[in-house]
């Protein structure tokens, strides 16, 4: 297994992902493992998972898996999340490319909860692209 720079998402630089509180956990067989704890300010006003958060933690978890593959930085194309059950406590999502190309990446990503229940799914085209340049 590759040891990852635990400042980095699996080696890459992404300050929204690392404002959100998005930790890195491993790879495995292609599957990238994060973790999100919870905290007051990812909560809706019932007290759950706000949906903005977990569709980011879905879109991380596929877009990892998706540029580990390519070999360089992703762009989402599209994305389709389910929502399932009512996200609490620790969040733990996997991430996954299910068909691969040149140009395109096919990806699907799960959120479960502390207990193994599922939070929400997604499924997502993601493009890889050449970095920009920095200015």
């Amino acid at each position: 297994m590759t040891e990852w720079d635990p400042e980095t998402i699996f080696g890459a630089q992404i300050p929204f992902v690392r404002f959100c509180g998005i930790e890195a956990l491993d790879v495995t067989e292609g599957r990238t493992r994060l973790r999100l704890v919870m905290r007051p300010e990812h909560s809706n006003n019932l007290g759950i998972a706000h949906g903005g958060i977990v569709c980011t933690l879905l879109d991380v978890a596929m877009g990892t898996a998706a540029r580990l593959t390519a070999g360089c930085p992703v762009v989402t194309l599209d994305m389709q999340t389910r929502f399932l059950n009512p996200g609490r406590g620790t969040l733990e999502a996997v991430g996954r490319v299910t068909r691969g190309g040149r140009s395109i990446l096919f990806c699907e990503a799960e959120i479960r909860d502390a207990e193994g229940v599922p939070v929400a799914s997604a499924t997502g085209l993601l493009k890889p692209v050449a970095k920009a340049p920095a200015g």
